[in-house]
């Protein structure tokens, strides 16, 4: 389907390309409200709960290298369609089946459906570029950023009044009329993978790596198992990762068409330097995420609506935040700063408590939304700019596996220090955590040279 728009970046091509990406990162916070009341609901404790979490984004960490790739090779436009259908499959599950297992098939199936939203976005913005001769407009790449970013914020409020209205399975049918609305106008608007630029298919495509798919699967679950579980001492599984791990990478190195192509990462430093400084940033916004919102519920006492909107200011500062620094080309300064300021917030969770003032409360979720809006659009646009163009889908997926990497070790933090029920101990123990995680990341982002260059953002 060719392009309806006399302008390449008008409305009907930005539209619904800014639709599907907000899905995932609306589900993965959406849900840390509705945590405690499916819990009570089910019959299940804290580190069990926490699964529904931990199964999004395992899925996810593995689909979005995979739909980067898909998107690569068989077209963009195909793999945001497919995405889109699994996703309204994935809305109706807990209405047929609302148990346990009900619902974690339903999150496992938004991780994968929602995954082949973002890889295949960027992919469908670097071709348009390439079909109308243009450098990608720094606002569009900001856009994608801050759309994601502004419902990664807000979806806490959003499933806290949704689960007071219509009760918990509210969360996830929800996506149904999101995701039906986006695959509409892909339909209607996108351009057709047939009309993609030469320049930017693969030249040696190869065939899918499935082993490497599979050998990165088992090495994420049986880690992930092992992490959610260390009270039961399951050293094999411990032992098995790593082993499988190792294989894996042996595996990769050898292939000419990897899953996860070790040997650009290598060549790569800067590229591979923004994936580290993510997934230790993202340590820390997520355990947040998602520690912070029980522990105000279980512990502070909140209901779920107020913990939804106590942290909506952090929600304003990050679009603030993310909108302020989309204007510039500049990028370590805004990274340095995302590293300040979360791990300044890691220290004030030490010192939070059941009789914290909400004053404090807002300040501390603040820390968190002002380096999350910074550190979204800069890392971000440091990514298009390393990733080798005509592999964007498969870079900009493995950027996302890096984030949800960084999920699900928050995913097994939270279970840790909470165990069956948050404390305020565990909220400390997690913010010290949480602060040398992003300490690491504001060490990376200091020492890293290339991020000093200021390079317009639109050049791919």
């Amino acid at each position: 389907m060719s392009q309806p728009s006399a302008s390449p970046f008008g409305a009907r091509f930005v539209v619904p390309l800014l639709i599907g990406p907000v899905l995932n990162p609306v589900n993965t916070t959406m849900v840390s409200v509705a945590l405690v009341p499916i819990s009570t609901a089910l019959g299940v404790g804290s580190s069990t709960v926490v699964w529904l979490v931990a199964g999004l984004y395992l899925a996810s960490s593995i689909a979005q290298p995979t739909m980067g790739t898909l998107a690569d090779r068989f077209g963009p436009r195909r793999t945001y369609l497919f995405g889109l259908v699994v996703v309204v499959v994935a809305g109706i599950v807990p209405l047929v089946s609302a148990t346990f297992a009900g619902v974690l098939v339903s999150r496992v199936l938004l991780g994968i459906g929602t995954s082949a939203a973002y890889p295949s976005a960027m992919t469908m913005i670097r071709d348009q570029s390439a079909r109308a001769g243009v450098a990608t407009p720094p606002a569009l790449l900001s856009a994608v950023s801050i759309a994601a970013l502004a419902t990664t914020a807000v979806g806490p409020v959003l499933g806290g009044f949704l689960v007071g209205s219509f009760g918990w399975p509210a969360v996830f049918v929800v996506n149904v009329p999101l995701a039906g609305i986006a695959l509409v106008l892909s339909w209607l608007w996108l351009p057709g993978d047939d009309t993609r630029p030469a320049s930017r298919l693969l030249a040696d495509p190869g065939r899918l790596d499935v082993v490497g798919m599979a050998g990165f699967a088992v090495t994420t679950t049986t880690m992930l198992v092992f992490l959610l579980d260390l009270a039961s001492g399951y050293w094999w599984l411990l032992a098995g990762s790593v082993l499988v791990g190792a294989l894996t990478v042996r595996w990769e190195l050898r292939r000419t068409a990897p899953f996860i192509d070790l040997r650009m990462l290598r060549r790569n430093g800067a590229l591979t330097r923004t994936y580290l400084r993510m997934m230790l940033l993202y340590f820390g916004f997520y355990s947040m995420t998602y520690g912070y919102s029980q522990w105000l519920q279980d512990v502070a006492g909140f209901s779920s609506e107020r913990a939804g909107l106590l942290q909506l200011p952090s929600a304003v500062l990050a679009g603030l935040a993310s909108v302020l620094v989309a204007r510039t080309t500049r990028l370590r300064a805004p990274l340095v700063a995302a590293g300040v300021l979360p791990t300044l917030g890691g220290v004030l969770l030490v010192l939070t408590d059941a009789g914290s003032p909400v004053g404090f409360l807002l300040v501390v979720a603040g820390c968190f939304g002002i380096a999350q809006g910074l550190a979204s659009v800069s890392n971000q646009a440091a990514m298009y700019r390393q990733a080798p163009p005509e592999t964007t889908g498969a870079a900009s997926g493995l950027s996302r596996t890096f984030v949800y990497l960084a999920a699900i070790g928050s995913s097994a933090l939270v279970g840790l220090v909470f165990g069956q029920r948050p404390t305020d101990a565990g909220l400390h123990l997690m913010g010290w955590v949480v602060a040398l995680s992003c300490l690491g990341a504001l060490a990376l982002a200091v020492g890293d040279r290339t991020l000093a260059r200021r390079t317009p953002a639109g050049v791919g």
